[in-house]
């Protein structure tokens, strides 16, 4: 029963939602001294539910198996039901946050492009062979929705450190999605999706993965300069520290618990830490 439930927990996006609302918290609390919206994380919960089970749903059997690609076949109806109900939710407190209107449709529409290339219909198949736009714009869209969405429904001010903030981030998660596309290259060929991974052999790989994980850590080091403090300086660049030691482990080992759990969970990481903390 355990696993059963911690499948269900894991593939049905539940648990990558909650990280979407902790760094969407993490970035209130960084810079708005906690006073997070309750609507705004609501509505980043419901989307995230959305996107991620349409996804899935549109997803086709990978040509690896695994624990993941099973589940998601035999819970093609879940899938179906839970997008339907995270849209649902997502257009309820679009509404309340209606005065926000064009960052919120901006990041719905980044976040649709992304699964777009998985619907029958020619005009959304041609987004595949968008050069490279797999693996950056995903960690763009992650960025916005949990970085930039709460900044701009917070203030009409965007200031250098929330750019810097947003570049530590958007390089921390490029790296990490740079891992899932590595292990999915194989599906992402057979699927006709491009992306710089798929192009590069290992060699190059490693070298965009490290400059990626350099550029985290010296936008990272740079908001000491914001009176940003140690303590928050160290627990915003541990997770990119744990990245960097089992880099080479999570390129021979493919378990849907690694990936799913682990790495996702890499992401709001530093922010469930600074609860912890209560930094």
């Amino acid at each position: 029963m355990f696993i059963k439930f911690f499948h269900f927990f894991l593939f049905s996006s539940l648990y990558i939602s909650l990280c979407a609302v902790l760094m969407v918290y993490q970035t209130n609390s960084l810079f708005f001294n906690g006073n997070s919206s309750i609507h705004l994380m609501a509505f980043v919960f419901f989307s995230t539910i959305c996107s991620y089970n349409f996804h899935w749903y549109l997803t086709p059997e990978s040509v690896n198996s695994s624990i993941r690609s099973q589940w998601t076949q035999d819970h093609k109806g879940l899938h179906l039901v839970l997008t339907m109900m995270g849209l649902v939710g997502a257009i309820y407190y679009f509404f309340v946050l209606r005065e926000h209107w064009m960052a919120l449709c901006f990041s719905g529409f980044v976040t649709f492009l992304y699964s777009a290339p998985k619907l029958p219909q020619t005009f959304f198949k041609e987004l595949k062979n968008v050069a490279i736009g797999k693996t950056i714009f995903l960690a763009f869209v992650w960025m916005f929705v949990t970085t930039m969405l709460p900044i701009f429904t917070a203030t009409d001010q965007l200031k250098l450190v929330h750019v810097l903030f947003a570049c530590s981030r958007s390089f921390l998660i490029y790296a990490i999605c740079i891992l899932f596309d590595y292990r999915d290259r194989e599906d992402d060929k057979n699927q006709g999706i491009r992306s710089l991974i798929t192009y590069f052999n290992e060699r190059g790989v490693n070298i965009i993965f490290w400059i990626s994980l350099i550029i985290f850590a010296l936008s990272t080091l740079l908001l000491y300069w914001f009176h940003f403090s140690i303590a928050t300086i160290i627990i915003l660049l541990i997770p990119g520290i744990i990245l960097a030691f089992i880099y080479n482990y999570s390129k021979k080992h493919f378990s849907d618990y690694l990936y799913y759990f682990l790495l996702d969970g890499l992401m709001m990481l530093s922010g469930l830490l600074m609860i912890i903390f209560q930094i």
